[in-house]
């Protein structure tokens, strides 16, 4: 499956670009190379990619420059920062502008490898749910553009829209936990700081919603000093 998922690397360090280059093909990505911000978006527009490795430190236009304008008509594709920079103020700003994870220079090409492999997989299940506008979970069924929850009775449950996106982001993470960060990336955009217990809250509303039994719940969780797990029991 790799071999046919595609990654575009923006890094203007010559030697680093071929060594990082190298050991994605080795893992059986197709990778695309530029030097500068300004190629990088040309190409972007003109392929389609899994997953943008961006350095931040560019001529010209800073990766944080071309990761905004990429989110400006994508949402979708995950971008990974590389960047000699280790403040909080920086990986902040990073995740601020649609970044999805941030390596900090010199690293581990391992660990870049792993990192990597959960992006990719992260872009696959989001093509599957591009054009999937609903989710059925139980005998009820979430209608995402419509803000909505609807039982097969034909009652009809109106919900909020912090209430659709964190379900919508649950449901495309599905069986996997989900870091408070990147709840408070994805749901509130950092313009708030919710507190654990607002989120937790969420959950329970979620567990009278979906839930046969609130005590024992079989589809949402929250997982202690991680975060919280949907977990899709027809998968």
């Amino acid at each position: 499956m790799t071999q046919k998922m595609k990654i575009l690397l923006v890094e203007d360090e010559e030697h680093l670009l071929e060594a990082i280059k190298l050991n994605l093909e080795l893992e059986g990505y197709k990778v695309h190379a530029v030097k500068d911000g300004k190629t990088a978006l040309k190409v972007f527009k003109e392929e389609r990619f899994n997953l943008v490795i961006l350095d931040v430190m560019l001529p010209e236009m800073d990766g944080f420059q071309v990761c905004e304008t990429i989110r400006l008509e994508n949402v979708e594709t995950p971008i990974l920062f590389l960047t000699a920079k280790n403040t909080n103020e920086d990986r902040v700003k990073g995740l601020k502008k649609g970044a999805d994870d941030y390596l900090t220079k010199p690293f581990n090409l391992e660990e870049l490898i792993l990192r990597v492999a959960v992006l990719v997989k992260r872009s696959l299940k989001a093509d599957e749910l591009k054009e999937l506008n609903s989710y059925r979970i139980g005998d009820k069924t979430i209608y995402f553009n419509s803000f909505e929850l609807k039982l097969d009775d034909g009652t009809v449950i109106a919900l909020t829209k912090k209430e659709t996106m964190l379900l919508k982001l649950l449901v495309e993470r599905r069986n996997e936990a989900v870091s408070r960060e990147q709840i408070l990336e994805t749901v509130w955009n950092y313009d708030v700081y919710p507190s654990t217990r607002t989120i937790d809250n969420f959950i329970l509303t979620f567990r009278k919603y979906f839930e046969k039994d609130q005590k024992h719940p079989i589809y949402f969780h929250s997982i202690r000093g991680v975060g919280y797990k949907f977990t899709d029991t027809g998968s």
